[in-house]
């Protein structure tokens, strides 16, 4: 795990929903995880999983979301935004993913961006109550990203 210094911002590992609410403007986004993200961002401190990546292209590939362009090119253009760092499928994370210490959803995605919150050290910023819940018990740290 990364070492934190009090001065930083914390590391903020972006769900893909909260990641899609931030590019698109959407106001479903808490004006305190919109606060934290920017200025983590100034900061170098926001992280997105490769998993993420997938997840935007199945669900732009299923219509579930207009990202008004391709999704690779969309995917490209977050990753070039200033302070966003994309995160890769280690297999520490991967293999982690899979026999988390306690019991969780089969949901591989979300296994994924706890493995990789709780490997880094980062906040997981999620508008998801199950694992805004894991966060509560205490099983990595988590921030609610719904207004």
């Amino acid at each position: 795990m990364r070492q934190t210094d009090p001065a930083r911002s914390p590391l903020l590992l972006l769900d893909t929903h909260v990641l899609v609410w931030l590019v698109l403007g959407e106001r479903m986004l808490r004006t305190q995880a919109r606060e934290a993200i920017h200025e983590a961002s100034r900061q170098d401190r926001i992280l997105v999983s490769a998993i993420t990546a997938w997840e935007i292209g199945v669900l732009a590939s299923k219509k579930r979301i207009d990202l008004h362009r391709d999704a690779m090119e969309w995917v490209r253009g977050v990753l070039s935004f200033a302070g966003v760092s994309l995160v890769p499928l280690e297999p520490e994370i991967a293999v982690a993913s899979t026999c988390l210490p306690w019991e969780m959803h089969a949901d591989p995605a979300d296994r994924i961006l706890v493995a990789t919150a709780r490997h880094l050290g980062a906040t997981l910023v999620t508008a998801d109550r199950a694992l805004l819940e894991f966060a509560r018990q205490g099983h990595f740290k988590g921030m609610d990203a719904s207004a």
